[in-house]
């Protein structure tokens, strides 16, 4: 069975991802404040419809009578998601859009990937939230298994998240391991900087290093070689992704935890866009849920758009490495 989402024309559902014809905005009703201004921005840029969709969790219609006996009544909490999303529907009519509403019970994240195919969305928005006194993210099961389930660009808005300033110059982020999977993405994010007039800012983190010895070290204090030739790769990849295509890109290359310098990179340029390749990881790793993509979505103060990308296969993991211990 396909995966929901998945391009039989590669060209053709890159164009739909870049210039969607669809966004469907998943909504538990509590995060419509945040994520609706997001939903009216993207389709007044790209002129799509908006399809806003709740899903009644299953035993959320069930009610107790006079004498304590269960009854299935759907139409109290499909009444309330209803009114909560129509006053929605109706702001984005005042502003020209076309938007629809659909209240839907059963498990929520099959039941946004069938609305995905039913009304063909080319992009998701959903709302993530921070609850841990850590502030560790807790994505919850729905958000989660969107994430990892279909192949089609996800926008996650944390509770951080807010609109961009428009005095100031728009800058989308694309951070990048430079592996040949994060093409997809970085012409994806070359696609989307065009569409806003936005900067295109190409990130790459390298490991923090450890009292380097001193001829390793350039005028700014990192590794000279390797950051000489991780900015030649993205130079590269620019030009292989098509970022001619934005009216500016700028490389960059730091040291340190990935998902720190993320977060710091895209706070300190009012990134109005974070751009993420999400590859398929072990199961240890999905539970534990400790990845750069997830400790980003908790915290950015922009929204997040994964898109996953193609696992690596054994031979090619092993030349990427082969690649890198050659380069250091």
């Amino acid at each position: 069975m396909p995966v929901p989402g998945a391009p039989s024309d590669p060209d053709a559902e890159f164009d739909r991802w870049t210039h969607p014809a669809a966004i469907l905005v998943a909504t538990d009703l509590t995060d419509l404040d945040r994520l609706m201004p997001f939903a009216f921005e993207q389709a007044a840029e790209t002129g799509a419809h908006l399809i806003l969709l709740h899903v009644l969790a299953s035993g959320a219609a069930m009610s107790v009578d006079a004498t304590g006996m269960p009854y299935y009544d759907p139409a109290g909490p499909l009444d309330f998601a209803t009114k909560a999303l129509e006053p929605w529907c109706e702001q984005a009519r005042l502003k020209n859009l076309a938007c629809d509403a659909l209240v839907r019970e059963g498990h929520a994240a099959p039941q946004i990937a069938a609305a995905v195919r039913q009304f063909q969305a080319d992009r998701i928005l959903l709302g993530t939230r921070s609850r841990s006194k850590l502030g560790k993210l807790l994505l919850g099961s729905v958000a989660e298994q969107v994430l990892r389930s279909v192949n089609l660009p996800v926008i996650t808005v944390g509770p951080e998240a807010h609109l961009p300033v428009e005095s100031r110059e728009r800058v989308v982020l694309h951070a990048t391991t430079l592996r040949e999977t994060s093409s997809p993405s970085a012409a994806l994010a070359c696609q989307i900087a065009a569409t806003q007039g936005a900067k295109l800012l190409l990130l790459h983190v390298l490991p923090p290093m450890d009292n380097p010895p001193s001829d390793k070290i350039g005028s700014s204090g990192q590794p000279a070689a390797l950051d000489s030739a991780a900015l030649h790769e993205l130079r590269e990849l620019a030009a292989r992704t098509g970022a001619h295509c934005c009216s500016a890109v700028e490389p960059q290359v730091v040291h340190g935890n990935p998902s720190i310098e993320i977060l710091a990179a895209a706070s300190e340029r009012h990134a109005s866009l974070i751009v993420l390749g999400a590859t398929q990881r072990s199961a240890f790793e999905n539970l534990t849920r400790d990845r750069t993509v997830y400790r980003v979505l908790a915290h950015a103060r922009c929204p997040v758009l994964t898109l996953r990308e193609r696992p690596v296969r054994p031979v090619e993991a092993e030349a990427e490495r082969q690649a890198m211990l050659f380069k250091a």
